[in-house]
C-alpha cells in the first residue's frame, strides 16, 4: 500500500449534459478537474451545481486541446458521436496515454451510433420512461434527468477502472445501456417470465410498498421484507385500534397477504390518512419500520440527518451571494466534511492545472482491472449486490456470504422469483444481480459462523456490507477491529441513511429513500399527488456510489472506511434542485397534467402515441435546425425560435400526436433520427431484450448457462474498457455452492472439518 495520499488525478472535462454527473463525482473524490469552457450557457443554479470545484481554460484549436490532454490522467468526454473531438477516424483515441472515457447516447458502435438523445429520449430507449407515470396518461421518466445521472456515474466508474488497469485506453459508455442496467426487473422479468412490469402510478409490483396520502402530505412505506416488517406494523395498527381484520391469523401468511394486498393497502391507507406525514415517519423510525415523509427538494437542508453528517456543500465565488450558497453534497468524499468549493473560474494560462504533475498510470498485470482483488460480500437484496456484481464483472473475486437463516428476499421471497416455478436457487431476480460470485453459506447466528467470517477478513481486500448500523460492531467486525485483522482493508458500509446521525437506525427501502431525498415529490404531475417510482432506482444509485468509493481507495492504494448513506447518494442526484430557490430555475415550468414531459429547453418535447396498444415514441426538438427538419415531415403550427414555438406548444403537441398515432414507433423513431431529430421508442422490457437492434448488435444481453435454468440472458457490462474489458464469466451460485472450496482454499480447513461444521449447522 502507498504511504500518504497520492497526487490527485488530473481530469480534462469535455463533457456536456450526458456526463456532467460523472465529472462532478470526480470533483467529489478530490480530482483536479479542468474544463475548456466556463459553462456560461447554463442557468446559474445549473452552472454552480455541475461545475463547482473546477477551473477552466480555453482550447482554441486542436493543438491546444492536445496539449491539455497530454497532461491529463483521464479525459472525460461526452456528446453525440458526430461532435466528439477525441476520436481518430478509425475509432481509436487521440490520447492513448490517458484513460479516455466517452459517453454517447447509444455507444461508439452499432447501427444507432449516430443517434442523438436527451434524458427523455434516452430514458425511453433504455426502458426507464415506460415504468413511470399514470396508467391513464403518458409514460414519463424519473425527474431530474436520472438516465443521464446513472450514465455519468458509470463514466466515473469507468475512469477509475481504467486508472486501476494501469493502461491508457478508451472507455465506451452508452447512456442507453447504463439506463437499461438500472431497471431492477424492467427487463429481467421478461427474460424469466415472458412479461414486463407496467406503469401504475407508483405502486411497486414485487414488494408491498407505495405512497400513501396523509393529513398534510404524503408518506412512502409498506410491509414487505422480513416477517418483522409485517408483525410490527400490525402491532402499530392494533395499538391505535385500526387493524380492522388484519389481526386474523390468516393474514400472517405472506403468500395470503400478497394475494390480498388491495385489502391490506386500503386499511393502511386509512391509517395514514388520519395522521400527519411527519408523525407517521417519526413513528416508523421509532419502530424500525420503513416509512418516510415525502419531502420537496427545497426541504432537504432541514433534514436533521443530513445536517448532522455535514452533508451539504457550500459553493463560494463570483456571482454568488455573500457567504456562498448551499448545495447537495457527494455520496462519499475523502475530503473532511463539511466541504466548501469554489465556483468554476478561469485558471491562470501558465498553470491551468492545480497540481504540478499528473498522477500517471501505474502498469499492473491482469486481464481485468480488479484481477487479484478479493471482496467479502455481506450484502443482500439490491443495492449491495448491484455494487459487488460490478466489482466481479471487472475481475474481483467476490465471495458472497449468505444463509438460509438470514433469507435474502431476492432468493427466498416468492414475489421476487419472477417465475412461479422458481425456487431459491433459480430466482430470476437473484440470478441477474449475483452472477460472477462465489457463495459461502455461514450461519452468522452461531459463534463459530462469526469466527469463520472474521477469519476470512485477512484474505480479502474489500468488505462490503449493508447491515443495520451496529451489527458488525457486535460481531467484533467494525472498521477498527477489521483493521486489526487486515490493516489495509477497505470497508464499504451501505446503511440507508449512514452509520452516524440521529436517524442512523432508520430502516429504509428504495421508496422511502426516494421520498426522503426529494425525488418522489417531483414525480407528481402538475396539480397531482406524488406517484413515486415502480423500481428501485435508489438502490442502483447507491450501488454506483459505493463502487466509485471502493475504486477510489483501491486506486489510491490505501484502506479506509466508506460510511455510505444511500439517502445522501439519492440526494446527490437531485441536480440543482436545492440551489434553485436561491439562484432561480432555468425558466417557467411548461408541464401540464396532460403533457408531463415538456421541457423548458425544447419544443416539442414529449411522449407521443404510436400505432398499437399503449405504444409510444419520445421526441425532443432542442434547436431550430431540429424544428425545421421536423416541419419537413409534418405540418405543425408555429414557426421560428423556441419562444415562438412555446407560444404554440398546445397546438404543436396536438398536431404531432395526431401524426404519430398511426405510425409504428420503431420505424418513426428511425425516420426522425435520420433527419437529425432526437427520438426513440418508449421501450418495454420485451423491446429491450427482443427487438432493440442496437443492444443486440452490441451484445448487451449475454447468456450464461445456469445449472437449473439452463442458458439464460443477463444484463451486460456498462463501462466497456477497450484494453481490459469486463466480462460475465459464471452464473449466480447455488446457495453455499462454494463453501467447502473457499474454506479449504483460504482458511486451510480440511474436508473433515468442513463436514463437522456442516453437521453442527454452521455452514447453512
Amino acid at each position: 500500500m502507498l504511504v500518504g495520499r497520492p497526487v490527485p488525478l488530473r481530469v480534462l472535462d469535455l463533457t456536456d449534459e450526458l456526463a456532467f454527473h460523472g465529472a462532478r463525482s470526480l470533483v467529489g473524490l478530490g480530482a483536479d478537474v479542468l474544463r475548456i469552457d466556463p459553462g456560461d450557457g447554463a442557468a446559474p443554479a445549473e452552472r454552480t451545481h455541475w461545475h463547482a470545484g473546477k477551473r477552466w481554460t480555453p482550447a482554441r484549436d486542436p493543438a491546444e486541446l492536445d496539449g491539455l490532454a497530454a497532461g491529463a490522467d483521464i479525459v472525460l468526454e461526452s456528446g453525440p458521436f458526430a461532435t466528439l473531438r477525441g476520436l481518430r477516424a478509425d475509432g481509436t483515441s487521440r490520447w492513448p496515454h490517458a484513460v479516455h472515457v466517452v459517453v454517447t447516447p447509444f455507444g461508439l458502435t452499432g447501427p444507432r451510433r449516430d443517434w442523438a438523445g436527451d434524458d427523455l429520449v434516452l430514458a425511453s430507449a433504455g426502458g426507464m420512461t415506460w415504468l413511470g407515470g399514470r396508467p391513464d396518461g403518458q409514460p414519463k421518466p424519473p425527474p431530474r434527468e436520472q438516465a443521464l445521472g446513472v450514465a455519468g456515474a458509470h463514466a466515473a466508474i469507468g475512469a477509475l477502472l481504467g486508472v486501476l488497469s494501469g493502461t491508457g485506453q478508451l472507455v465506451d459508455v452508452s447512456v442507453q445501456e447504463a439506463t437499461a442496467a438500472t431497471l431492477e426487473t424492467g427487463a429481467v422479468a421478461w427474460i424469466h417470465a415472458g412479461r414486463h412490469p407496467v406503469r401504475n402510478g407508483g405502486v411497486y409490483e414485487h414488494v408491498a410498498h407505495r405512497i400513501f396520502e396523509a393529513v398534510d402530505g404524503h408518506v412512502a412505506g409498506g410491509y414487505s421484507g422480513s416477517d418483522r416488517m409485517w408483525t410490527d406494523l400490525l402491532a402499530w395498527l392494533v395499538e391505535v385500534g385500526e387493524a380492522d381484520d388484519l389481526d386474523d391469523e390468516r393474514w400472517g401468511d405472506a403468500a395470503f397477504r400478497w394475494r390480498g394486498r388491495p385489502h391490506v393497502d386500503a386499511i393502511v391507507a386509512r391509517f395514514a390518512a388520519r395522521r400527519t406525514a411527519a408523525g407517521i415517519a417519526e413513528g416508523g423510525r421509532a419502530r424500525a419500520l420503513p416509512w418516510a415523509e415525502v419531502v420537496a427538494p427545497e426541504r432537504l437542508p432541514d433534514n436533521p440527518q443530513l445536517r448532522d453528517r455535514g452533508y451539504f456543500v457550500t459553493v463560494v465565488g463570483d456571482g454568488l451571494p455573500a457567504g456562498g450558497v448551499e448545495d447537495v453534497g457527494f455520496p462519499w468524499s475523502p475530503r473532511p466534511r463539511p466541504v466548501t468549493l469554489d465556483a468554476v473560474h478561469e485558471a491562470p494560462p501558465a498553470a491551468p492545472w492545480r497540481h504540478g504533475r499528473p498522477r500517471g498510470l501505474r502498469a499492473r498485470s491482469g486481464a481485468r482491472p480488479l484481477s487479484g482483488v478479493r471482496v467479502l460480500d455481506l450484502t443482500w437484496v439490491l443495492a449491495g449486490p448491484y455494487a459487488t456484481k460490478q466489482l466481479a464483472e471487472h475481475g474481483a473475486d467476490v465471495i458472497k456470504i449468505e444463509s438460509r437463516h438470514r433469507q435474502d428476499p431476492t432468493r427466498f421471497a416468492p414475489s421476487m422469483r419472477l417465475r412461479p416455478d422458481a425456487g431459491p436457487d433459480d430466482s430470476g431476480y437473484f440470478l441477474n444481480f449475483n452472477r460472477n460470485k462465489r457463495s459461502v453459506a455461514l450461519n452468522l447466528r452461531t459463534p463459530e459462523g462469526q469466527r469463520l467470517l472474521r477469519d476470512l477478513v485477512p484474505h480479502c481486500d474489500v468488505v462490503v456490507e449493508n447491515f443495520s448500523p451496529g451489527v458488525l460492531a457486535r460481531w467484533g467486525m467494525d472498521h477498527a477491529n477489521l483493521r486489526k485483522l487486515n490493516p489495509d482493508v477497505i470497508l464499504v458500509s451501505m446503511a440507508g441513511v449512514g452509520g452516524t446521525g440521529p436517524w442512523r437506525d432508520a430502516v429504509t427501502f428504495a421508496d422511502t429513500l426516494a421520498a426522503m431525498s426529494g425525488l418522489s415529490s417531483e414525480t407528481r404531475d402538475p396539480g397531482g399527488p406524488p406517484q413515486g417510482l415502480t423500481f428501485g432506482l435508489g438502490d442502483m444509485v447507491a450501488a454506483n456510489a459505493a463502487v466509485l468509493a471502493a475504486l477510489d481507495l483501491l486506486a489510491e492504494g490505501r484502506g479506509g472506511h466508506v460510511d455510505l448513506s444511500q439517502l445522501e447518494a439519492m440526494a446527490a442526484t437531485m441536480g440543482p434542485a436545492v440551489l434553485e430557490p436561491a439562484l432561480g430555475r432555468p425558466g417557467p415550468d411548461p408541464r401540464t397534467a396532460e403533457h408531463p414531459n415538456r421541457s423548458p429547453r425544447a419544443v416539442p418535447h414529449g411522449v407521443y402515441p404510436a400505432a398499437g396498444d399503449d405504444r409510444w415514441v419520445a421526441i425532443a426538438v432542442r434547436d431550430d435546425a431540429g424544428w425545421r427538419a421536423l416541419t419537413t415531415l409534418v405540418d405543425l403550427p408555429g414557426d421560428g425560435d423556441l419562444a415562438t414555438r412555446r407560444a404554440h406548444e398546445d397546438a404543436i403537441d396536438t398536431a404531432l400526436a395526431a401524426w404519430t398515432r398511426g405510425q409504428d414507433a420503431a420505424a418513426l423513431a428511425a425516420r426522425l433520427q435520420a433527419e437529425g431529430i432526437a427520438a426513440a421508442v418508449v421501450a418495454t422490457g420485451r423491446d429491450l431484450v427482443e427487438a432493440d437492434e442496437q443492444l443486440a448488435a452490441r451484445g448487451f444481453y449475454q447468456e450464461l448457462d445456469h445449472p437449473l435454468t439452463g442458458p439464460v440472458r443477463h444484463e451486460g457490462v456498462v463501462a466497456r474498457l477497450a484494453a481490459t474489458p469486463g466480462a460475465l464469466t459464471a452464473p449466480a451460485p447455488l446457495l453455499g455452492q462454494h463453501t467447502t472450496a473457499v474454506l479449504r482454499e483460504l482458511l486451510g480447513l480440511s474436508e473433515e472439518r468442513c463436514a463437522q461444521l456442516a453437521a453442527a449447522g454452521v455452514l447453512e
